[in-house]
């Protein structure tokens, strides 16, 4: 690979994938230089919150893992200076890693433009030239060319064969369709309800709609703007959120972790 400046590869483990949120618990840098020469920068993170679960099942990194570990307002400086005035190069890059870096920085008093410069995403390249859609994967399932494609008919054939071959490769050698039923959909964990309306943080259930989205906790906007919450019980919302809502004017709230759906 011929470069005509440094380049950047980053990734970062975090406590979830709430970019206004969530915390960095590891950040790796690849700069890679026109010479030809490599230099890795390489930490881990202390959050200063509780990993989650479902975060430290994916990354292996827990608690006691991050105990000692500086905060990032403590690397943000060094992080920069690392970064330098390189392209940058990573994997859903612009969509996750950029933007939750960049208000790790912020927060630490400090400034990073990345959108000035050349960013390579791996991830936008591979979908750009490999098709995701049903033709795809009957032909990577089932190693046949779908003819008619957009035919309804074609189509729902295409996708029972597909399953079928979905439950031969990952059933574990079981025949009923009720295996696959065992993986993990969602792509967005800590939703309370179905119309992910509330959404768990550090122990916390957030409001995701209305003037508070994002901004504070059920418990905190039943405490100062209760007439916040009357107003939504007035409105055309569903009876799921207006009971979540009535039992927050009751003082009743979920216990943390417990989901809804």
């Amino acid at each position: 690979m011929n470069l005509t400046k440094p380049l950047v590869v980053l990734d970062l483990e975090t406590t979830g994938i709430w970019i206004e949120k969530d915390k960095i618990i590891e950040i790796a840098l690849i700069r890679s230089m026109p010479d030809g020469s490599k230099e890795i920068y390489e930490k881990r993170v202390n959050p200063g919150m509780s990993i989650p679960k479902e975060a430290a099942d994916i990354t292996g990194i827990r608690d006691e893992d991050v105990k000692g570990a500086p905060f990032f307002k403590d690397i943000a400086q060094e992080v920069l200076d690392f970064i330098g005035e390189a392209d940058l190069g990573g994997f859903n890059l612009e969509r996750f890693d950029l933007p939750l870096l960049t208000r790790e920085i912020q927060e630490a008093n400090l400034q990073f433009e990345w959108q000035t410069r050349n960013v390579y995403d791996a991830q936008k390249i591979f979908h750009l030239h490999e098709k995701r859609d049903l033709t795809a994967a009957y032909k990577f399932y089932c190693s046949q060319e779908l003819k008619d494609a957009h035919s309804a008919l074609a189509d729902s054939e295409a996708t029972l064969a597909i399953l079928v071959s979905q439950l031969e490769r990952y059933g574990g050698g079981q025949e009923d369709i009720e295996v696959l039923q065992e993986f993990d959909y969602k792509q967005q964990p800590g939703f309370y309800d179905a119309q992910r309306k509330f959404r768990w943080w550090n122990g916390e259930l957030y409001m995701m709609f209305g003037k508070y989205s994002r901004k504070a906790t059920l418990k905190e906007v039943a405490n100062k703007d209760r007439r916040y919450l009357q107003w939504i019980l007035s409105q055309d919302f569903s009876e799921e959120v207006k009971d979540i809502v009535e039992a927050a004017l009751e003082g009743h709230f979920p216990p943390y972790g417990f989901d809804k759906k």
